[in-house]
């Protein structure tokens, strides 16, 4: 999954760490987007993604950045 998201310019969305870590050992591209919360529906995550919506954007355009925490 990484080496595609990152051959094709995709971003990761996702709730598991290990794509952290990636990110610190590997660098960038691709962008995790990291949700961090607990045990929810995926209502509430499409609820916390809504919310961030305008943070995600100035994220996914910062060439510096590699992981945005929600």
């Amino acid at each position: 999954m990484w080496k595609y998201a990152r051959k094709n310019g995709y971003t990761i969305v996702t709730k598991d760490s290990d794509f952290n870590e990636l990110a610190i050992s590997r660098g960038s591209p691709p962008k995790i987007i990291w949700i961090k919360i607990g045990n929810c529906r995926v209502n509430d995550i499409v609820q916390l993604l809504k919310e961030n919506h305008h943070g995600m954007i100035e994220f996914l355009e910062d060439e510096f950045s590699a992981i945005f925490e929600i």
